[in-house]
């Protein structure tokens, strides 16, 4: 039997006197990885000192979302959307830039796509 990965990292990430959140997806996400990291993910902005947080949203990995995924990650953004002041989202497909687009339209911060790592870390830090 293969071995499949999927789901969602969530860290504190510190590029020199800049911290920010660190998201990082890979294959398709299910409803029960958003049941897992809701949570962690609530509790991390809770713990953070400032009042909009920047994110590093790594989908280099991302397949797609399960039907249900798709609809937690809508609430996901719905719910934090006020949260974050930058996000920069990192990946290597076109579907990627254009679910940074519309992205935007839930969240009160500004959401770039970015196909280069170093960039997108940069962009956080101006």
């Amino acid at each position: 039997m293969a071995y499949k990965k999927h789901g969602l990292t969530i860290g504190l990430e510190r590029v020199d006197h800049e911290f920010f959140v660190s998201i990082k997806a890979v294959g398709t996400l299910t409803h029960h990885d958003y049941e897992m990291i809701t949570p962690l993910l609530d509790a991390a902005l809770v713990k953070v000192n400032t009042p909009k947080v920047d994110v590093l949203f790594d989908a280099s990995e991302l397949e797609g979302w399960e039907l249900r995924a798709a609809w937690d990650d809508f609430k996901l953004g719905l719910q934090h959307g006020a949260d974050f002041n930058k996000v920069a989202l990192y990946g290597h497909q076109d579907w990627q830039a254009l679910a940074a687009q519309v992205g935007s339209w839930f969240i009160s911060g500004e959401i770039r796509y970015f196909d280069n790592h170093d960039e997108a870390i940069r962009w956080l830090q101006d």
